[in-house]
Formats: structure tokens, sequence, C-alpha cells
């Protein structure tokens, strides 16, 4: 079953779990009332197609092409032409444009295809799509793994690609909750007597672009930890608790403001 199938039947994800956890109104706008967005953020579009050409870059490499730079750039350029030209609904950073992000997407991808380490690893599959369940939540947990390579000793290794503006800090990838649901569902779909290693490949958005390879290991207690928050928030999701975080450092780029404030402008009235 592909994603958007899976999409099609109530469930849970980890992009959905991070926005009911950070802000219970988002989620409510964006997942059950599901209000249209004031806009699309560029950064958004950006990281879909550094994903799509990444994707087809590992595609080759798994039937045993490698795709030259060039033809890297001219599969971004491609790419974020079909998405943005002609665009009414994206909201360009300040100093960002069409034409400054199509330079950036390049000189990120140049960054990134100059230092792919020279490994071993065979690509069993991309943007393959998962599905299981966690105890005490009977809707699934659906999602898609960006990467799967496995090396010589047969460990598994699931690799998330990241586009940012800065570089994770340790903390950020060994707390990581997408990592860990990546570990969970491999384990619940034929993979627990694997070992299994993870990591972030992040396209940095700085001065000078970069990229790192962020790598990092979950334990059982992290997964049981994961399943017990996931557990809450179904609680929550249930019972109808979407408490709204307007103080969250979301705030300022969020696409769904204009709604949030309606909500909070019929709740002063209600209240009156």
């Amino acid at each position: 079953m592909t994603l958007a199938e899976l999409r099609k039947r109530p469930h849970l994800s980890a992009s959905a779990i991070g926005d009911y956890i950070e802000c219970g109104l988002l989620y409510k706008l964006g997942r059950v009332d599901r209000v249209p967005m004031d806009f699309k953020a560029d950064a958004l579009e950006f990281g879909t197609v550094i994903h799509l050409v990444l994707g087809e870059f590992y595609e080759e490499r798994m039937i045993g092409n490698e795709i030259p730079l060039k033809e890297v750039h001219d599969s971004f350029e491609v790419h974020w032409c079909n998405r943005t030209e002609g665009r009414e609904d994206i909201k360009y950073a300040p100093g960002k444009d069409f034409e400054t992000l199509l330079r950036e997407g390049k000189e990120l991808l140049t960054a990134w295809h100059n230092k792919l380490p020279d490994d071993d690893f065979r690509v069993l599959s991309v943007e393959k799509p998962f599905e299981f369940y966690l105890p005490n939540v009977p809707t699934p947990i659906i999602g898609a793994t960006d990467l799967i390579e496995e090396d010589e000793s047969g460990t598994l290794i699931i690799t998330d690609w990241k586009t940012a503006g800065r570089a994770y800090s340790a903390s950020e990838v060994d707390q990581n909750m997408q990592l860990t649901m990546y570990q969970s569902a491999m384990k619940a779909n034929g993979f627990n007597d694997r070992e299994i290693l993870l990591k972030f490949d992040c396209l940095i958005k700085t001065k000078t672009p970069k990229f790192e390879s962020y790598w990092t290991t979950r334990t059982e207690l992290d997964e049981r930890r994961l399943a017990k928050k996931v557990g809450q928030v179904w609680e929550g999701i249930k019972k109808g608790v979407f408490v709204p975080n307007d103080t969250s450092w979301k705030c300022k780029g969020c696409s769904y403001k204009s709604a949030c404030e309606a909500w909070f402008d019929e709740e002063e009235v209600i209240s009156a």
C-alpha cells in the first residue's frame, strides 16, 4: 500500500504527533477541521524538492547507477520549477525568492554530493511506506522511511533526509522522536532480529552550505517511552483536548495564524 493510500484511512504519524505535542490547536486546525492554510512556506516546498532529488539519486544507486552532480542539479531545477512556478500561495522568507532558492538548492546539493561517503552499503528501499501499531493506540502509525541500507554485517541503516538552517546538536539527534518511530516501525515489520543504526543526512543552509551525517541509536527503553507518549497523545485526541500553545517558536511562521486568531476571538465572545 502506498503512503497516499495509507493517509486516506484514520492514522497518526510522526508529524501529526509532533504537531499535537507542540500545539494542540495546530493539530486540530490542520488535521481535524482541515482548515486551508494561509500560505505554504518556501522552506516546506524547498525541503520537498530536495527529498525528490535525493530519492531519485538513491533509486538509481539501488540498481547500480551513480548520478553525476550535473544531473543532480538538473533534477533539482526541474522539480523546483514544477512545484513553484506560478504559485501565488508560497510565502518566501525575507530576502528569498524563486531564483535565490534555485541557486541555494544547487549549492546545497553540491556540498552533499562532494561529501558523500565512499561506503559499500546496499540500498534496500527508498521512500518505503510503513504502518504499525503501538500498545493502547487503536489507530495505526504510518509514515515512510527516506532510505534504508544494509552494511556488510547485515546491520540496517535507516536515514532521514533533512534540510536545516543550522547544525543539529547531539541531544536533538539522540532524542528525536521520528527516528525512534522508524526503529519501532522496522521492528514491527519483520526486522526485530536485526541491528539498527539511525541517522540524519542533513543539508545545512548556512552562508557556506554544508552537509553532515548524524548517527544515533535507540534502546528498548526509548521505544517504550515513545509508546507511552503516543498513548497520551491518542487519549488527548480521543477526548477532544486541543490545548493551544500561543507561545511556541513556530507561531511566527504558522500557516494557520488567521484561523488561530479567529479561534481565540470566538472563545472570547462565547465566554462573555
